[in-house]
């Protein structure tokens, strides 16, 4: 089985955060990391005010429905995808870029680190830079793209094979 990794930069919906940790649950990813302002549950150590962290993991669990406390989970300001590399793992951006390997053709190494990005704007460009990868999702529709935690769920099954 793939050991998979899922890095949230820069998010802004809780109810994205929580059907990213729900999916997570489901395909057995290793650890969920939260970077940027990308909102995220109460930490053993959080700084933030007791009734604003409450109030965000609320907001998560509507659509978590309790992944939020099944899922490894870890919080960094910046994506860690130095460590992430120097531990084996590739790092695969989720994004519409000239580089992008469609998915149905992207073959997945043991140890992945998917990378996700803002809703408005994917994955900043130093970020993708940084990626060895980046695959995306073939669209046939009217629309450009899928909601990006549908796109987490779409890309996660392809991964998990």
């Amino acid at each position: 089985m793939r050991k998979i990794v899922v890095i949230a930069h820069n998010i802004r919906s809780t109810h994205n955060v929580g059907a990213f940790l729900r999916t997570c649950d489901g395909f057995g990813v290793q650890k969920f990391i939260f970077s940027g302002y990308t909102p995220y549950p109460t930490l053993d150590d959080d700084t933030r005010l007791p009734h604003f962290a409450d109030k965000i993991t609320r907001q998560i669990h509507k659509t978590a429905l309790g992944a939020e406390t099944t899922v490894p989970i870890e919080r960094y300001e910046l994506p860690p995808i130095e460590t992430l590399k120097l531990a084996g793992y590739t790092i695969v951006g989720l994004e519409q870029d000239e580089r992008s390997v469609m998915l149905p053709d992207y073959n997945a190494p043991q140890k992945v680190a998917l990378l996700l990005g803002n809703e408005i704007d994917g994955i900043y460009p130093e970020y993708r830079e940084q990626c060895d990868a980046l695959i995306e999702i073939p669209m046939h529709g009217s629309k450009e793209s899928f909601n990006v935690s549908v796109a987490t769920g779409i890309a996660l099954y392809h991964l998990s094979l």
